[in-house]
């Protein structure tokens, strides 16, 4: 997830929770607590979710496998494949649509 996404659906979930906070306690330095209490949490979220996403991507090396696939070529390899997936896919929507 791009920051500029997140950034915008953090505030906008803030910016209902605090809302809705507010209805509820009709307190405004509750409300104000409770929101930065959020916001923390989220942003806690956010980095255990990033971190996790590149502790399981790892290090091209200790992946094991295939060797070829960390080398030089492994771009050009990969692009072959994923050219072949997207024509069998434009292959079977058009089949799928007559």
């Amino acid at each position: 997830m791009s920051f500029p996404l997140f950034l915008r659906g953090f505030l906008i979930a803030l910016g209902m929770f605090a809302i809705v906070n507010y209805a509820i306690t009709q307190s405004l330095w509750t409300t104000f607590l409770s929101t930065v209490i959020c916001a923390v949490l989220i942003q806690i979220g956010y980095f255990v979710a990033i971190l996790f996403m590149v502790w399981r991507s790892g290090a091209p090396g200790e992946r094991g496998g295939d060797p070829s696939e960390s080398g030089a070529g492994a771009p050009v390899a990969k692009k072959g494949k994923l050219e072949a997936k997207a024509a069998s896919l434009r292959n079977t929507r058009g089949s799928s649509l007559h």
